[in-house]
């Protein structure tokens, strides 16, 4: 059980920083080579953080606070730094839907890991009881 925990916080890791290269890419690209997934770009955001909140959280479930400091970081350092390119624009309103996201993840990360064999025993259990009557029958 432990090495499968290790293993999952390994791939959280490697998964983590990736998506991080690809948040940076997209963020910090011109616009006409930004990936788009849909027509609603504050899902996207607000996805893409959650993710990477996620993730990281999962890979350092004891270091929550500092990965979220740091993924407000991430996401504050990239708004400002698309203030560097001719077609980009940083706003406050992008920053909010992608620290959201992050704290979501963030969050979502926690309460999986607090409440992991409860929710774990909860799939394994009859959903309902017989009665005293059905199972003398």
């Amino acid at each position: 059980m432990r090495q499968r925990v290790m293993d999952l916080r390994r791939a959280a890791t490697l998964l983590a920083w990736l998506l991080l290269a690809l948040i940076a890419y997209s963020t910090l690209s011109p616009i006409g080579m930004r990936p788009h997934i849909g027509t609603w770009v504050h899902v996207e955001r607000f996805g893409a953080y959650a993710l990477l909140g996620f993730l990281f959280a999962t890979a350092f479930p004891r270091r929550i606070p500092l990965i979220l400091a740091m993924v407000f970081g991430v996401a504050a350092a990239f708004e400002l730094l698309q203030m560097l390119s001719a077609d980009r624009h940083a706003r406050v309103e992008d920053l909010a839907v992608k620290m959201a996201g992050a704290a979501g993840g963030g969050g979502a990360s926690w309460f999986a890991a607090r409440h992991w064999r409860r929710l774990r025993g909860w799939q394994s259990k009859p959903k309902f009881k017989p009665s005293p009557v059905e199972s003398s029958a």
